[in-house]
C-alpha cells in the first residue's frame, strides 16, 4: 500500500507491486490480448511481432564511468548519453499514459555477497509473471525491506522507438546505462529482452570482483563437489542436459564462478519447447503448470492441449518456470567448484566428434571461439542453423573483451583441476540437410560417462584436423558414432567440410589473437595450405 514510483520519474497512481501468481493469472484475463490458459494450467502469451531477441538494437551508453572497460563494436555498440535520453524520456511518458502498471522487485544472484536488487516496471501481466519466474523471488520481510534497488528495466516494449533518432536502426531499442544503473526497452514485447538485459549486467559488474560470469547450465551429483558446467548457446541443450533426475538442478542458463564454487543468477528457467515429449524431457515437461509462461505457443481452442510441434509463430516457442518446479532442483542454487565443464556445439557441417578431451590450452581456444549454429528462431530473421562463432558461448551478453572472460576461466581450471569436455550436439552423417541431428539419447550416455568418470578413464587418439582427444568407447554408445568421419558414406567429403571449418575457425579468431598466448593460438584446428 502507498508503493509509487515518483522517484522514478512515473507519476502512475495504480501500481501493482510483486502480484502473486494467481492474481497476475486474473490480471491477464482482465487486460491481456492474445493470451489464455493451456490445459497443464501454464498461462499461454503471445510476445507479438518479435518473437526472439534483437541483438543489432542492444546498445551501450557511451559515458566516463564504464567506457574504457567495456568492449565496443559490433555486440557492444555505443550510444550517446542525448539519445539514451530521449529513449528514456519516450519510454517513461509512454509508461505513464497507462492506468496501470505492475512492478516486480526481485535479486539477481543466489550468493548474497554478489546479489543484485532489480526492479522491473511494465505494462503486462505477462511481463511480470516470466520476471517473477526468472529473477529470485524476496520473502515478504525481504521485500517490505527492499530499499532502493540497484538495477531498474522501464519496460515500454509495447511503444516504438523513433528509428529516425541518432543511433537507432529499427523502431526497437534496448538500451543499458552503466552509471544511471537502467535498462530502457522499446519496440518488442518479447520477455527475454528483461532476463537477458540483467545477466548483461552481471557480465559487467562480476569481472570487476573477480567473478567469472557464465553463460551456462551447472548441476551437481550426489557426491561431494560434483558439480558440471554446460556452456552453450540456445539451442545447444544447456537446459536440457542439465535437467537430469540423477542430478540436482542448480541452474539452467546463468552462473557465476566465485571463490567459494558457483551459483545461479536466476530464480527459474527458460526453456524451449519446440518438439517437446514428456518421455524425452520430463523434468520440462511436467514443469510446464500453474505458474509457469508459456510464450508463442499454439494450443487447441477447444480441448487447450499445447501443440508443441506447431511453429506457426516461431521455432522459438519457450516456457519460463520457477527453478523449484524441477523437482530436483537444489535450493539455494549453489554449489562447489566445478568437476567437469562441459562446451557445448551444435555443428551445423557435421564433421566435429560427439565428445572430446580438450586440454586447458583447446579448452581456452574454444570458449574464446564459441563455435556453434544459430538455432531457427532464436534471433529475428535466422530461419534455419547457421555457422557463428559468439566469444564465450554467449558474446551477445559479455562486456568486457572475451580475454577477460578467458583468463578467469583458464585461472579457475587450473587451480581447481576442472576436466574440460567438448560435445557436438549438432549434426552427424552429413552436415544440416544430408545428415542427422546426433541423437539426445546419446548424448546423454555420453554425459553419463563423463560424471561416472569411465569416460576419463578410455583410450584416446588425436583428430588429425582439430586436434582433440576423441575417445575409441564410451558407454551406451555406438563406438562408430565417436569418430565423425565413419559417420559419412564419403571420406573425402569429410575431409573437405573438415578442413572448410578449421579455416573458419582459424579467421575468426584472428579478432582475438591480441594478448592470446602463442600455446593458445597453437590450440586450433590445422588448415591445410590449399584451403
Amino acid at each position: 500500500m502507498g508503493f509509487n514510483l515518483l522517484h522514478h520519474g512515473i507519476s502512475v497512481e495504480n501500481i501493482h507491486r510483486n502480484l502473486a501468481p494467481a492474481r497476475l493469472y486474473e490480471e491477464a484475463v482482465r487486460v491481456e490480448k492474445g493470451f489464455a490458459i493451456a490445459r497443464n494450467g501454464a498461462l499461454v502469451c503471445d510476445s507479438g511481432r518479435k518473437t526472439g531477441r534483437s541483438p543489432k538494437d542492444k546498445r551501450i551508453v557511451d559515458e566516463p564511468e564504464s567506457s574504457n572497460d567495456i568492449w565496443w563494436g559490433d555486440i557492444n555498440i555505443k550510444l550517446d548519453e542525448d539519445t539514451y535520453n530521449i529513449n528514456f524520456e519516450r519510454a517513461v511518458d509512454y509508461l505513464n499514459t497507462r492506468e496501470e502498471l505492475y512492478v516486480l522487485d526481485g535479486f539477481a544472484g543466489w550468493d548474497p555477497n554478489h546479489r543484485l536488487k532489480v526492479r522491473i516496471i511494465c505494462t503486462r501481466p505477462y511481463h511480470a509473471l516470466f520476471m517473477h519466474n526468472m529473477l529470485i523471488r524476496p520473502t515478504a520481510e525481504e521485500l517490505e525491506n527492499f530499499g532502493k534497488p540497484d538495477y531498474v528495466v522501464f519496460n515500454a516494449g509495447a511503444f516504438p522507438a523513433n528509428r529516425y533518432t541518432k543511433g537507432m536502426t529499427s523502431d526497437t531499442s534496448v538500451v543499458l546505462h552503466p552509471a544511471r544503473k537502467q535498462i530502457v526497452i522499446l519496440g518488442t514485447e518479447y520477455a527475454g529482452e528483461m532476463k537477458k538485459g540483467i545477466f548483461t549486467v552481471m557480465n559487467y559488474l562480476m569481472p570487476k570482483v573477480g567473478v567469472m560470469s557464465m553463460h551456462c547450465s551447472a548441476n551437481e551429483g550426489p557426491e561431494e563437489k560434483d558439480v558440471s558446467l554446460f556452456f552453450g548457446l540456445s539451442g545447444t541443450g544447456k537446459t536440457t542436459l542439465s535437467a537430469d533426475p540423477r542430478r540436482l538442478l542448480i541452474g539452467d542458463d546463468e552462473h557465476c564462478w566465485t571463490d567459494d564454487g558457483v551459483f545461479n543468477i536466476e530464480g527459474g528457467c527458460y526453456a524451449k519447447c519446440i518438439g517437446l515429449r514428456e518421455e524425452s524431457e520430463p523434468e520440462i515437461y511436467n514443469a510446464i503448470r500453474f505458474g509457469s509462461v508459456l510464450e508463442n505457443v499454439i494450443i487447441d481452442q477447444s480441448t487447450r492441449e499445447v501443440d508443441y510441434d506447431d511453429v506457426s509463430l516461431t521455432q522459438n516457442t519457450r516456457c519460463s518456470y520457477p527453478i523449484e518446479y524441477i523437482p530436483n532442483a537444489k535450493i539455494p542454487c549453489v554449489g562447489g567448484h566445478p568437476r567437469n565443464i562441459i562446451l557445448l556445439t551444435c555443428d551445423a557441417f557435421g564433421v566435429l566428434p560427439p565428445v572430446s578431451r580438450l586440454t586447458p590450452e583447446q579448452a581456452m581456444y574454444h570458449f574464446i571461439s564459441g563455435y556453434t549454429a544459430k538455432v531457427a528462431g532464436t534471433e529475428q530473421g535466422v530461419n534455419e542453423p547457421t555457422a557463428t562463432f559468439s566469444a564465450c558461448f554467449g558474446a551477445a551478453f559479455m562486456v568486457w573483451h572475451p580475454s577477460r572472460y578467458a583468463e578467469l576461466l583458464a585461472e579457475k581450471i587450473r587451480k581447481h583441476e576442472s576436466k574440460v569436455w567438448l560435445i557436438n550436439t549438432g549434426w552427424s552423417g552429413g552436415p544440416y540437410g544430408v545428415g542427422r541431428r546426433f541423437s539426445l539419447k546419446y548424448t546423454r550416455a555420453i554425459i553419463d560417462a563423463i560424471h561416472d568418470g569411465s569416460l576419463a578413464q578410455a583410450e584416446t587418439y588425436t583428430d588429425p584436423v582439430f586436434g582433440v582427444a576423441i575417445p575409441k568407447e564410451c558407454n551406451g554408445v555406438p563406438s562408430e558414432l565417436l569418430d565423425p568421419k565413419k559417420t559419412w558414406s564419403d571420406g573425402g567429403e569429410y575431409d573437405k567440410m573438415a578442413h572448410k571449418l578449421a579455416s573458419l575457425f582459424h579467421e575468426n579468431f584472428k579478432t582475438f589473437e591480441e594478448g592470446a598466448s602463442a600455446e593458445i593460438k597453437n590450440a586450433g584446428p590445422v588448415v591445410r595450405a590449399s584451403v
